[in-house]
């Protein structure tokens, strides 16, 4: 009888203790189900793995309370191998933007830190844009002065980055990386401008370089006056070239880079002068 009673109380007491195990059952079983349908309410849940990356957060990771997408990825800036810009025409350009009597002031072979300021000076004197056509390694090395050209409302246009008057005859590689590590360093010394022109040196187009060009967004700069500035014939004859080619068609080269540039301020100002004299508009070269 004695182990009756003690195998009885064993049973009686297993007795008592099953609705409290039942009671902690129902209970976890309540936070859990209550768990999961906050999971599947709460923003950005609905089965498409957010709730699954959340759970991994609370597995002991650290920083925001919102979880990050597993599928996200770090954005990638473009390079210029692979513009974000719409392709315009490769054909050379040479008119104006605005028709009528203009013309386009262009300067080459810059940025110089002495001859680009006072290039400035006589355009903003005369209130003239003009295009700048830039070699890449100057923009790189004068980035203060690109920034300036582009805030005084000018436009920037690509210029390579060794000047090879010879580059049409070189692999299309070659004028590949000419064209394009110019376009980046121009690009990044302005700040993200456009550059909306492409001009090889010497007139050294090829119809592939023009493409290439055009496919990033700019436009084969051509020019019909050439003022032979760059071998610095005198003040007098920079001027007059320009008075008695001005019938050739609108664009205009002079040049801020490459050496003494002194003939070319003073004939800049003194042929601004006279185009307006004449009642010649400035403008830009057409894009499209």
């Amino acid at each position: 009888m004695t182990g009756w009673r003690i195998s009885g109380g064993r049973f009686s007491a297993r007795l008592k203790a099953a609705p409290r195990a039942a009671a902690i059952g129902i209970a976890v079983a309540v936070v859990v189900v209550a768990a999961l349908v906050s999971a599947l309410v709460a923003p950005g849940g609905g089965g498409d793995g957010t709730a699954a990356a959340a759970s991994g957060k609370n597995l002991g990771q650290t920083g925001s309370a919102t979880p990050h997408s597993p599928s996200a990825a770090p954005t990638v800036t473009p390079t210029s191998a692979t513009p974000a810009v719409p392709p315009v025409p490769a054909s050379i350009q040479h008119a104006t933007e605005s028709g009528g009597k203009a013309v386009n002031i262009t300067i080459d072979d810059g940025p110089d830190p002495i001859w680009t300021p006072k290039v400035l000076d006589v355009l903003k004197k005369h209130h003239v844009h003009a295009t700048f056509c830039m070699i890449g390694p100057q923009a790189q090395a004068n980035p203060a002065l690109v920034r300036r050209v582009v805030a005084e409302g000018h436009r920037l246009c690509d210029h390579t980055v060794h000047h090879d008057e010879a580059m049409d005859h070189k692999p299309f590689a070659y004028q590949q990386k000419e064209i394009l590590d110019a376009y980046a360093m121009i690009e990044q010394a302005s700040g993200g401008a456009p550059v909306r022109y492409y001009r090889a040196p010497g007139g050294a187009f090829t119809p592939a370089s023009r493409e290439l060009a055009a496919q990033h967004g700019m436009r084969p700069l051509g020019w019909n006056v050439d003022t032979k500035d760059f071998s610095r014939p005198g003040v007098g004859a920079i001027v007059g070239t320009v008075k008695a080619e001005i019938h050739n068609g609108p664009t205009i080269l002079f040049h801020d880079g490459g050496g003494n540039r002194s003939q070319t301020v003073e004939a800049l100002d003194q042929t601004l002068t006279w185009l307006a004299q004449q009642h010649y508009a400035t403008s830009f070269p057409k894009v499209d």
